[in-house]
C-alpha cells in the first residue's frame, strides 16, 4: 500500500545517479548562479528547481544505501547513513537523504521515526510540489498501518484538500481507516467512490464495498458487486457461499442452491457446516435424494461428524425421498448414538410403516428402556400396535393400558384395549 516500495527505491536510485552525473559535469559548475535564480523562481511556482542535483561524493553514498535497501539490508543502509550530516547539503540533497531514512525506518516498523524523516524531507524545500503531496500521502498511510486511524483520517483529509487529482486508492485507504474505527457510515462514500472511479477496481475494494452494502442489508446493490468478484476470483469459496446467501435473502432459492452446488462440485468445501448447509438447501428445494447422497458421502469421507444428529438427518432425507428401506440403517445408528429414546421411537415408526413388526417391537422397547422420551404415551401406543399385528394380544394390551394416560393418545389406546378384550371374549 505504501509508496516506499522497492520499485520506488529503484526509481529513486535512477534519479540519484542521473543528478550525480549532472553535478560532476563542467556544465553544472558553470551554471551554478543561473541555477540559484531558477531555484528561487521554482519555489514560488511550487516546483522543484530545474538544477536539482547532488554532489558526486554524496550521490555515491546514496546509491550505495539504495543498493543495500534493494538487498533488504536495512541495517546496513541505516549504518551507512548514520554519520551523514545535513550540514552543507542542498535542499534537494537533504530531501533525498531523508526520503531514504524514511524508507529504512518504515521497513523496521518505526513509524513515528519514519514520519519525522518524511517531515524533514518536506521541510528541506528540496521536494517538488507533487513530491510534497506524495510525502503527505505516505505520512497518512503510516498512521493507518500502525493502527492510528484517527490521525490517518485527519492526514488524508488534508491531503484530499491539497491534491487536484485524488486517486481511487486514496478513497479506498480512507474507507479502510473509517472501517477500522467501526465508523461504517463514514466508510461507505469513499469506498463507493474508489470502486466507481476505477475502471478495474481491485478485489479488496469490491469486498469492502460489498461488506458495507451487506451491513446496510442492501442486497440488491450487493449482488452485482459479488458477481464481479466471482468473475475476478472464481476460486474463492466465500464468494459462492455469499452469493447463495444473497439469493436466499431475495427468496430466489433455486439460484441460491445453484451457487452453493457450484462450490461443492468444485471441491471448495472444507467445513462441516458447509456440507450441512448444502444438505439443508437440497431438502428445502425438495431434492431429498441428492441431499441423502451428499450427506452419506460426507459422513463416509469424515467431512462431517458421524454423530446421532447427522445420521438422523440422513435418515430424514431418505424418508423425505420416500425410500424408507434406505432410512432404516442410519436411523438405527442414530438411535444407538442418541442420549434419549426418541430416535428409537422414530425407528419403530418407520418399521411399522414398512410392516416390519418384530423389528418395530425391538426398537420401541429399546426406546422405552433408554428413556428421556418426549412422549412416552406415543411410544407405548406404537409398541402395542406392533405387538397387536403380531397377534401377541396379552403383551399388546399392557402397552395400550400404559398409553391410556396420555392426553394425546389415550383415546386411541383405550379403543385398542376394548378391541383386544372383545377378541379375547370371543
Amino acid at each position: 500500500m505504501l509508496l516506499c516500495t522497492r520499485n520506488h527505491l529503484i526509481l529513486l536510485a535512477a534519479a540519484v545517479l542521473s543528478v550525480v552525473a549532472l553535478a560532476a559535469s563542467p556544465v553544472a559548475s558553470a551554471q551554478s548562479k543561473a541555477e540559484d535564480k531558477a531555484q528561487d523562481k521554482s519555489k514560488n511556482e511550487g516546483h522543484r528547481p530545474a538544477a536539482a542535483t547532488v554532489s558526486e561524493r554524496f550521490g555515491k553514498t546514496l546509491s550505495k544505501a539504495i543498493e543495500l535497501l534493494n538487498k533488504d539490508d536495512y541495517a546496513g543502509a541505516k549504518a551507512l547513513l548514520a554519520d551523514v550530516s545535513t550540514e552543507g547539503l542542498s535542499p534537494y540533497e537533504i530531501s533525498r537523504l531523508e526520503q531514504i531514512r524514511f524508507s529504512i525506518e518504515y521497513s523496521a516498523g518505526n513509524y513515528q521515526a519514519a514520519r519525522q524523516h518524511l517531515q524533514k524531507a518536506i521541510d528541506s524545500g528540496g521536494y517538488s510540489e507533487s513530491e510534497v503531496l506524495n510525502a503527505k500521502y505516505q505520512m497518512a498511510q503510516t498512521y493507518i498501518v500502525e493502527g492510528n486511524y484517527a490521525q490517518g483520517i485527519t492526514a488524508l483529509k488534508e491531503w484530499f484538500k491539497a491534491t487536484p487529482t485524488p486517486t481511487p486508492a486514496a478513497y479506498y485507504l480512507l474507507a479502510v481507516a473509517y472501517y477500522q474505527k467501526d465508523d461504517l457510515n463514514s466508510a461507505f462514500e469513499p469506498a463507493k467512490k474508489a470502486v466507481e472511479m476505477s475502471e478495474n477496481p481491485q478485489p479488496g475494494w469490491l469486498e469492502l464495498l460489498l461488506g458495507l452494502y451487506l451491513q446496510k442489508e442492501n442486497y440488491s446493490a450487493a449482488l452485482p458487486l459479488l458477481e464481479r468478484l466471482i468473475v475476478l476470483q472464481p476460486q474463492k469459496k466465500d464468494h459462492w457461499l455469499r452469493l447463495a446467501m444473497l439469493y436466499q435473502q431475495r427468496e430466489e432459492y433455486a439460484k441460491a442452491l445453484a451457487a452453493i452446488q457450484i462450490a461443492y462440485n468444485a471441491g471448495y468445501f472444507k467445513e462441516a457446516s458447509e456440507y450441512e448447509r448444502l444438505v439443508g438447501m437440497l431438502r428445502f428445494n425438495d431434492i431429498p435424494y441428492r441431499a441423502a447422497r451428499v450427506l452419506q458421502q460426507a459422513i463416509e469421507n469424515k467431512n462431517v461428524d458421524a454423530d446421532s444428529k447427522n445420521y438422523e438427518k440422513l435418515a430424514d432425507s431418505w424418508i423425505q425421498a420416500h425410500d424408507f428401506d434406505e432410512a432404516i440403517p442410519p436411523l438405527a445408528r442414530a438411535a444407538e448414538l442418541s442420549k434419549s429414546g426418541d430416535t428409537f421411537m422414530r425407528l419403530g415408526q418407520v418399521q411399522i410403516q414398512l410392516k416390519q413388526w418384530p423389528q418395530a417391537v425391538d426398537a420401541l422397547q429399546a426406546a422405552l428402556k433408554k428413556g428421556g422420551l418426549k412422549d412416552a404415551g406415543q411410544t407405548n401406543l406404537l409398541a402395542g400396535i406392533a405387538l397387536f399385528n403380531l397377534d401377541r394380544l396379552d403383551d399388546a394390551i399392557k402397552y395400550f393400558q400404559r398409553a391410556t394416560s396420555s392426553d394425546k393418545f389415550g383415546d386411541m389406546a383405550s379403543d385398542y384395549v376394548k378391541l383386544i378384550r372383545y377378541r379375547q371374549q370371543r
